[in-house]
């Protein structure tokens, strides 16, 4: 048994199981990290970065993390917060007005819907826990979903439009619920990373390198990736009839400057990186002497705010996330376990996590001490179980 109470041979088992994700094709490479107390128990890698250049996969090799970026972003925004400069009670609209005209999806269809108005303004809150009625062109579930599309937001933008203009059309679609009411995945905190532009007067990734990249060392965290840097990039494969399948036409967009920085989804980091991040959690706000949160400022965030109490299970409006939903609630960025039982899982109470389109995943558990990230590049997240297979390979391994 390791100092850190996981027994050695049972976390070996991670990567035999995954290995043979590798070896029968399911997956071209990926990289895993656990640790118990800010220390790492387990790092490996396997398999291929780029399958066509016969690229390995390497402790230094960048990954494209989607959603994983929300955390990062949602925890920037809790600075300023921190230093009074705004209550999350504010409407949106305070920082950028389009929104004080938004309406709310009734009935009807794409082409003839009935709208009403808000019942109550869309807030900051709403953004970071994702109950503000956006959503996503590609979840195709909602005749709100179809107009995102129709306006040119399905996996991105129109060319050339920036955070400010997406954020004003995004403001002049329907919300697929009442603010506050249900719970859905969506743009939610793009438009959480245009408030902190308005509030900073900076840009988003300078203000989230300079308070939250930089403070940490996550030196390799970046939203494109140019010069010689490209050599360490993991290449975006998609599945396809059973087969992993290259997708440049998606991945490519990660080798030039963004017009819209993407608070949602626009990261591209390293395994050392976004452990360095998830210290920041076990840390309760606080690596190596840097505090860049307080802790009660993430006791907040990792509570439930979803209206009632309810899971996602009872609040989620419909469409792709993320996660399971049974026992599951969400906080201010993370979603956080309520109750493991419902989802027949190892978890414990009080742990919290995200995950990313391309099939990477990390969580944090408060009550064990443990933290994980697995990284690799797939397309979508929900092909396999990874992130359930894991957590249940690292917890049977915890024997202390």
């Amino acid at each position: 048994m390791s100092d850190l109470g996981f027994d050695d041979a049972r976390l070996a088992r991670i990567d035999t199981h995954f290995e043979r994700y590798v070896d029968d094709g399911r997956l071209v490479g990926w990289q895993v990290l656990v640790g118990r107390h800010g220390q790492v128990a387990h790092s490996s890698t396997y398999g291929l970065a780029d399958r066509e250049a016969g690229r390995p996969v390497a402790d230094d090799t960048l990954w494209r993390i989607y959603s994983m970026t929300k955390p990062v972003v949602s925890v920037a925004a809790m600075v300023l917060w921190e230093q009074g400069l705004f209550e999350l009670t504010d409407e949106v609209s305070r920082f950028i007005p389009s929104f004080a005209d938004a309406q709310v999806f009734d009935k009807g269809s794409a082409s003839k819907p009935f709208l009403v108005p808000v019942a109550e303004p869309v807030r900051l809150w709403h953004l970071l826990s994702h109950t503000s009625g956006l959503t996503y062109g590609f979840l195709q579930v909602h005749p709100v979903d179809m107009l995102y599309r129709e306006a040119g937001f399905e996996f991105g933008a129109p060319p050339g439009t920036d955070l400010a203009a997406a954020c004003d059309a995004w403001a002049g679609l329907p919300l697929r619920f009442q603010p506050g009411s249900a719970w859905g995945y969506g743009v939610s905190t793009d438009v959480l990373g245009r408030v902190i532009e308005v509030v900073s007067g900076q840009p988003l990734d300078v203000f989230v390198r300079e308070q939250v990249l930089e403070p940490l060392g996550m030196t390799d965290t970046r939203w494109w990736v140019e010069g010689p840097d490209t050599e360490r990039l993991a290449a975006l494969y998609a599945a396809y009839e059973q087969k992993t399948v290259r997708y440049d036409v998606f991945g490519d967009a990660a080798l030039r400057k963004p017009a819209l920085l993407s608070g949602g989804s626009g990261l591209v980091s390293t395994a050392a990186d976004y452990w360095r991040f998830c210290q920041l959690l076990v840390g309760r706000g606080e690596v190596d002497g840097v505090r860049v949160l307080a802790p009660r400022t993430l006791e907040l965030m990792t509570r439930n705010h979803l209206p009632a109490g309810v899971d996602l299970a009872v609040a989620n409006s419909g469409g792709f996330a993320e996660t399971v939903f049974d026992g599951i609630g969400f906080g201010l960025g993370f979603a956080t376990v309520l109750d493991p039982t419902p989802g027949k899982t190892a978890s414990s109470v009080g742990e919290y996590y995200w995950g990313g389109l391309a099939s990477t995943a990390f969580w944090v558990d408060p009550s064990t001490g443990i933290s994980a990230v697995f990284l690799t590049q797939l397309l979508p997240s929900s092909t396999y179980p990874i992130r359930a297979q894991l957590r249940q390979l690292v917890y049977s391994a915890l024997v202390d």
